[in-house]
């Protein structure tokens, strides 16, 4: 198993992974140079990746596929888009549809006109179709009804679209699954992991939704032009670039964090190695601080465009802003020239800000340093949690040591109180996805998941009790074999200390939205907007370049508002 040991050389260690992995926290995060997104457009731009459109076969009614492919130095990709006419009484952004306005595939090459004929009798389908393992991703995604009939609307009439609405909604489609790695038959990810392109993670779904806000954007014009003929004008490109595309998310990906620990440590251990990096610098030049202070800025407008009717949201936004203000005014004041300008921000902002101002710092920080942080994105995919094998020659004194020293939280707890134990995560056997119930109101306890790793940590720790401590955990698992996912799970995060979120899963209390966030935030999404405490919408790629602009726009600072846009 391959745990990516990132120990900085530095006198600034990490953060302990007890502060770290609270869901609070976690559920605090932004995106930063680290993201996925980001990693994705600084490849395309630095390879010189190319783009063409050998296909766009769409009629006046909305109906057809295009084809988008993306010639990276060695092959091709291409996405393989199938628009529909989709009823407004049809659309969902539930799991359950059946129909969407759009849906995709990404083809590992270019595909023969056969191809796309089977493709197209299966990709609509989604969870009811297949495909084959020279499909890599499948996808969907619906309209924003308001902003795309008003775009649509405003072009064909020969006006350029509101600014104020573009801003308001950010997006004309928002994607409601992307599916890789394996899913409805699709390539497995060991078929290209080795691949350069795909070394960093979900290298493939990011360029999906890539072309697929391409393809978005040129399938509104293509609409307008139908509709206003002559009248109609082009999207400007500065408000194409507004538009990114949004993301309705669920608790299908919460349990994903938890099921994946080495990857998850692999994530949050390379982002804290660059936060102690930055933090250890004894010097800033004036130009890295100009970038830092600039892009400060555009953060503080961003968070004003940022909105949600959600109470939770909404609270953490007053926050977020009020602080950030209060961050505006030491910034300031405070000499970054002089020794330790970053640390000594970071310690600043720890003791007097919320933990949404301080992940964004913690951000914000890395920025202007690429050449010190940005390789850490090649160690963030290892992920060979299914090749880990049990040390049965552990003592159960080795073991209760691990325990007490990463799982005190959860030795805390009275798991005999409904409360603690109030919600259990099972699978729909509709649609085979994630759900998370309350225990002690349905009948679901019987189709539990294993994802309370607190609890059974906590059951492991009771059961060693009666055993002496020299006893070997081969022993004790031929008796208690019930703990063998446990023991293994104590043992991984024994050697991967940000594997393991430090909070009780299947509380009462249980915000799965901030399970969410974090990994969202690791793809590069921002704006979060929750509905509920189990679902969100985000936006992906706005203000980012459009394939056409990767090599005039080397600019890798794309996800944060423009000073002179007053928003997003």
């Amino acid at each position: 198993m391959e745990i990516a040991q990132l120990n900085t050389s530095s006198g600034i260690p990490k953060r302990d992974p007890a502060e770290v992995m609270r869901l609070a926290r976690l559920g605090a995060f932004h995106q930063s140079r680290l993201s996925f997104m980001r990693v994705l457009t600084r490849r395309m731009t630095r390879e010189k990746w190319t783009f063409t459109r050998p296909v766009f076969e769409i009629d006046a009614v909305g109906v057809g596929h295009a084809v988008y492919c993306a010639h990276t130095p060695d092959r091709t990709y291409s996405l393989i888009a199938f628009a529909h006419d989709l009823p407004a009484e049809n659309r969902s952004d539930r799991v359950i549809a059946e129909a969407w306005d759009s849906t995709f595939t990404l083809f590992d090459g270019v595909p023969t006109d056969d191809d796309i004929a089977r493709l197209g009798q299966n990709v609509p389908l989604q969870e009811a179709g297949r495909v084959t393992q020279s499909e890599l991703s499948v996808s969907r995604a619906n309209r924003s009804v308001r902003l795309w009939d008003h775009v649509v609307s405003s072009l064909a009439s020969g006006q350029q679209p509101d600014v104020d609405e573009v801003k308001n909604v950010g997006y004309l489609m928002r994607t409601t699954a992307v599916y890789g790695s394996g899913k409805l038959g699709a390539a497995d990810r060991e078929m290209i992991a080795m691949r350069p392109e795909c070394t960093a993670p979900f290298q493939i779904e990011m360029l999906s939704v890539f072309l697929t806000r391409t393809y978005v954007r040129d399938l509104a014009q293509h609409m307008a032009n139908l509709r206003g003929g002559e009248n109609a004008v082009t999207l400007d490109p500065d408000i194409a670039r507004d538009m990114g595309i949004g993301n309705s998310t669920g608790l299908g990906m919460a349990p994903f964090l938890v099921n994946h620990p080495v990857l998850l440590n692999n994530w949050i251990s390379a982002r804290e190695e660059a936060i102690a990096r930055v933090r250890d610098l004894p010097l800033a030049s004036a130009a890295e601080v100009e970038i830092f202070r600039n892009l400060f800025a555009r953060s503080v407008i961003s968070a004003e465009a940022w909105h949600s009717v959600h109470p939770i949201q909404v609270e953490k936004l007053v926050v977020l802003r009020a602080d950030l203000q209060k961050l505006t005014s030491h910034i300031e004041s405070a000499d970054l020239s002089k020794d330790n300008p970053w640390d000594r921000l970071f310690l600043w902002a720890d003791a007097h800000l919320g933990l949404d101002a301080v992940e964004c710092l913690a951000s914000l920080m890395l920025e202007p340093y690429g050449d010190l942080v940005d390789s850490l994105a090649d160690r963030m995919s290892h992920n060979d949690t299914a090749s880990f094998r049990i040390d049965g020659t552990m003592s159960v004194a080795a073991l209760q040591a691990i325990l007490t020293q990463t799982y005190a939280w959860a030795l805390s707890i009275d798991w005999s109180d409904k409360d603690a134990c109030a919600r259990a995560w099972y699978v729909s056997e509709e649609k085979l996805e994630p759900r998370l119930g309350e225990r002690f109101e349905e009948p679901i306890a019987a189709y539990e998941q294993p994802l309370a790793p607190g609890r059974d940590a906590a059951a492991l720790y009771h059961a060693l009790r009666d055993w002496e401590p020299d006893t070997s955990l081969a022993a004790f698992l031929l008796a208690h074999p019930e703990h063998r996912h446990t023991i293994r799970r104590a043992q991984i995060v024994e050697r991967a200390p940000f594997a393991e979120i430090r909070d009780n899963t299947i509380g009462s209390d249980l915000l799965p939205i901030d399970m969410l966030r974090c990994k969202l935030a690791f793809f590069g999404a921002t704006h979060f907007d929750p509905r509920s405490d189990r679902w969100l919408r985000i936006c992906l790629f706005g203000n980012a370049p459009y394939p056409e602009e990767l090599q005039t726009s080397a600019d890798d600072f794309w996800p944060y508002p423009r000073l002179e846009q007053g928003g997003t």
